[in-house]
C-alpha cells in the first residue's frame, strides 16, 4: 500500500490549497512555512474517522471547512480516493480500472472505516499510529517520567556486576556516566488537597470511561480482523468466479459453422474435400486430352478461296476456252465452237478446289462448336466443384487456418470449452455449498451488525475520550501529591538538594518497547520472544550507529521490556540517558518497519521527529529512510534542507 497523492484545502500546516503527488521511496515534504505540516496525524484521523468530527482541528481558523483527499493504492492493488470535509461527511471512491470513473464505494464513516480495513488492508489504528507514524510527541524525550520507589531489581547486571557472566565479555567496572534508577519521589505534594482529591473523583470516572472505551475498541478490531478474514474466505470464489467468466465469454466466442454462416455438413464436406479435389483434377485433365486431340485433326489455318492459285488456274483456263471457241466459232469457223467444251473440265477443277475450300471451313466450323461445348464442360466441373469446396474455403478464410485439417479441432474447441465450463461450475457450486463458505457468509452480516452496535455505542461514550494509561499516570500522580502533600515534606539539610528536583532530574524514562514489539509482533503473528530474537541483531546495528558505538547490544523479555548492554553492565531502556532513548526508539521503530516491510507494505509518515538531535546525525539518519524507502514509502514532513538532498525526491506541500 502506499500513497499516489494529497490535495488539501485550508488545511492547517500546509498550503491554502493545492494536489501533491507522490511516489514509493523516500520523499521529503517541505511545508509552507516553519510549522511542521501534520501530515501523520491528518492521515490517522482521516483514515481512522469516526464520524465524530474530530478532524475539524486541523481546519485553518477563520476560513472554511477544509478538504482533504488521500489517493491511495491498496493491498488489492485498487486505487482509492478517501475524501472528507474536516469536521463533516467523507467518500471513498474506488478506482476498478485506468481511464474508468471511479466508483463511489460508501458515504458513510463507519462504513468507509470497515471497508478501509477489510477490502484495502489498513491495520489497526494502534497500528498505524505507533508503527507506521512517528510524530515529536512520541518521542520517549518528551513523554513524562515514571515514578518508582526502589531501584529496579529484575534486569541481570553484566559482568563484574552481582555475579553475572556473560559469554564473551571480560569483567568490567560498572560505568558511573550511566545513570541508575532513582529512588526518589518525583511529584510535587498537591497545594489543594480538596480540590486534589475532586480531581481524583473525576479522573476515577474518566478511567472508568476510558477502561470501557478501550475494551470497545479491542473488541472492534478484533471484530475487524474477523471480518476481513470471512471477507477473506468468502473472496476465495473471485477467482474461480473469473475463471467462470472467462470460459463463458471463450465457450460463447467459440466458432460454430451455424455462426460462421456455414452449412451443418461442414465436417463431411472437410472431409470429401481431398476428394473432391481429385475429381475435378481428373476431370479437368480428361478435357484437357479431348481437347488436345481435336486440335490436332484440324489444321493450322484455311486459307482463303481467293488465295488459292489453283482455283484461278483452273477458272482462268475455263474462261479461255470458253471465249476463245465462242469468237473464233463466230469469227473463223463454226467448228471453233467445239473448243468450247474444254472449259468443263477446267471450270470442274476450280470447283473442286472452291470444294476442298467449303470442307476446311467445315471442319474449322465444328472445332469451333467443340471449343464451346469443352467451355460448357469445364464451366460445369468448376461450378460442381464450387458448389461442393466453397464452404470449405470460406471456413478456412472465416476460422484463419491454412488446411482443412485444422477445420475439424477448431470447431471441437466448442466441445471443449464447454466440458471447460461445466467443470468450473460446478468447482464454484461446491465451493458455495461448502459449509465453512456458508457459514461465512452468516457471520458476515452478524459481524457487521455487531460492528455497527460496537461503532453506536463508542459514538454515545462522547467525542474525545484520553488514552488509558494517560489517565493513570494522572491518577495515579494525582493521588501521589495528595500524599505526599498530607504527609509533609521531609527536613531537609542545609545547602542539600531538592529532592524532588533531583527525582525529576534522574527519574528513569518510560520504556516505549512493548506497545511497538507487541504490535509488531501482531503483524508479523509471531510471538514477542520470537520476534525479539528477529530484531535483536539488526536494531543493535541500527543502536550502534546512531549512538557511536557506546551500546553494545539491546534485548526484550516476554513483555517486550526492553534492556540495553554498556559496558560492565545491563540496563533497562528507561534507563539511559533521554537523548540515547530517543536513539533507540529510532532505531526499533526503524528495525520494525524493516522487517514487516518485507512482509506488508505501509506508508511511513514523519513529521520532523528529530528536533533537539545532534545535528551531525541526521544525515545518517537520512540514508537510514532511503534505506527503508527501497522497502516501502517513506514520507518525511520536515524543512531542514541538508535531509530534503540525501531524499529520492523532494514535494512542496
Amino acid at each position: 500500500m502506499h500513497f499516489t497523492e494529497v490535495a488539501v484545502q485550508n488545511v492547517r500546516g500546509f498550503s491554502a490549497q493545492g494536489r501533491f503527488p507522490l511516489k514509493p521511496g523516500f520523499l521529503v515534504l517541505k511545508p509552507p512555512a516553519a510549522e511542521i505540516s501534520p501530515l501523520a496525524a491528518l492521515a490517522l484521523a482521516l483514515l481512522y474517522a469516526d464520524g465524530r468530527g474530530e478532524d475539524a482541528r486541523f481546519s485553518v481558523q477563520g476560513q472554511k471547512a477544509g478538504k482533504t483527499a488521500f489517493t491511495l493504492v491498496g493491498q488489492d492493488s485498487f486505487t482509492y480516493r478517501l475524501l472528507r470535509e474536516l469536521g463533516g461527511g467523507g467518500t471513498l471512491h474506488k478506482q476498478s480500472a485506468p481511464g474508468q470513473p471511479p466508483e463511489l464505494v460508501s458515504q458513510d464513516s463507519a462504513e468507509i472505516a470497515q471497508f478501509l480495513r477489510s477490502q484495502v488492508g489498513l491495520p489497526s489504528r494502534n497500528a498505524w499510529e505507533n508503527v507506521y507514524s512517528l510524530m515529536p510527541g512520541q518521542m520517549p524525550s518528551r513523554r513524562p517520567r515514571v515514578r518508582t520507589s526502589k531501584p529496579d531489581l529484575k534486569r541481570p547486571s553484566m559482568p563484574g556486576v552481582a555475579g553475572h557472566s556473560h559469554p564473551g565479555m571480560p569483567p568490567l567496572a560498572s560505568n558511573p556516566s550511566m545513570p541508575g534508577l532513582a529512588s526518589t519521589q518525583t511529584v510535587a505534594p498537591a497545594e489543594d488537597i480538596p480540590a486534589a482529591e475532586a480531581k481524583v473523583k473525576e479522573l476515577e470516572l474518566e478511567l472508568v470511561k476510558s477502561r470501557e472505551m478501550e475494551d470497545l475498541q479491542f473488541k472492534l478490531d478484533g471484530l475487524n480482523s474477523q471480518l476481513f478474514e470471512v471477507e477473506r474466505k468468502l473472496k476465495s470464489t473471485e477467482g474461480l468466479k473469473v475463471a467462470v467468466r472467462d470460459a463463458e465469454t471463450a465457450w460463447n466466442n467459440a466458432p460454430t459453422p451455424a455462426s460462421l454462416g456455414l452449412p451443418e455438413d461442414i465436417l463431411t464436406r472437410v472431409e470429401r474435400y481431398s476428394k473432391a479435389m481429385a475429381r475435378k483434377q481428373d476431370a479437368l485433365d480428361r478435357l484437357a486430352q479431348e481437347r488436345e486431340v481435336e486440335a490436332q485433326s484440324v489444321p493450322a489455318a484455311v486459307e482463303p478461296l481467293k488465295k488459292r492459285m489453283f482455283f484461278w488456274v483452273g477458272l482462268g483456263v475455263g474462261a479461255l476456252f470458253l471465249l476463245a471457241g465462242i469468237i473464233l466459232g463466230a469469227a473463223v469457223d463454226s467448228d471453233w465452237r467445239y473448243l468450247t467444251l474444254l472449259d468443263i473440265p477446267a471450270f470442274g477443277w476450280a470447283a473442286m478446289v472452291a470444294l476442298q475450300y467449303v470442307d476446311d471451313l467445315s471442319k474449322t466450323t465444328t472445332v469451333r462448336s467443340k471449343e464451346g461445348m469443352f467451355a460448357a464442360r469445364e464451366k460445369k466441373i468448376l461450378e460442381e466443384f464450387e458448389s461442393e469446396t466453397g464452404p470449405v474455403r470460406k471456413a478456412l478464410k472465416a476460422l484463419d487456418v491454412e488446411s482443412p485439417e485444422d477445420i475439424p479441432a477448431m470447431f471441437e474447441r466448442k466441445g471443449l470449452l464447454e466440458q471447460r465450463l461445466n467443470e468450473l461450475r460446478d468447482q464454484l457450486t461446491a465451493m458455495e455449498a461448502d459449509p465453512d463458505f456458508v457459514a461465512a457468509g452468516t457471520q458476515r452480516d452478524s459481524i457487521k451488525e455487531q460492528i455497527e452496535q460496537l461503532n453506536a455505542e463508542i459514538g454515545k461514550k462522547g467525542s474525545f475520550v484520553r488514552d488509558l494509561r494517560e489517565v493513570e499516570r494522572e491518577l495515579s500522580r494525582t493521588k501521589e501529591s495528595i500524599v505526599l502533600a498530607k504527609s509533609g515534606p521531609a527536613p531537609a539539610a542545609p545547602g542539600a538538594p531538592d529532592p524532588v528536583a533531583a527525582a525529576a532530574a534522574s527519574g528513569p524514562m518510560e520504556d516505549p518497547s512493548p506497545l511497538v514489539m507487541k504490535l509488531a509482533a501482531d503483524l508479523l503473528s509471531i510471538d514477542v520472544l520470537t520476534l525479539a530474537g528477529l530484531l535483536r541483531d539488526r536494531c543493535t546495528q541500527y543502536l550502534s550507529a546512531l549512538t557511536d558505538r557506546r551500546y553494545l547490544g539491546v534485548e526484550w523479555d516476554k513483555d517486550g521490556q526492553g534492556s540495553v548492554f554498556v559496558p560492565g553492565q545491563q540496563l533497562g531502556v528507561g534507563e539511559i540517558p533521554p537523548r540515547d532513548l530517543d536513539m533507540y526508539y529510532l532505531a526499533l521503530r526503524l528495525t520494525v518497519l524493516e522487517k514487516v516491510s518485507a512482509k506488508v507494505k505501509y506508508p511511513f509518515i514523519l513529521e520532523h521527529p528529530f528536533a533537539g538531535m545532534d545535528e551531525v546525525k541526521l544525515p545518517l539518519i537520512a540514508r537510514m529512510l532511503k534505506h527503508l524507502g527501497t522497502l516501502t514509502q517513506v514520507l518525511l514532513v520536515t524543512n531542514h534542507a541538508g535531509l530534503a538532498q540525501l531524499a529520492e525526491g523532494s514535494v512542496n506541500i
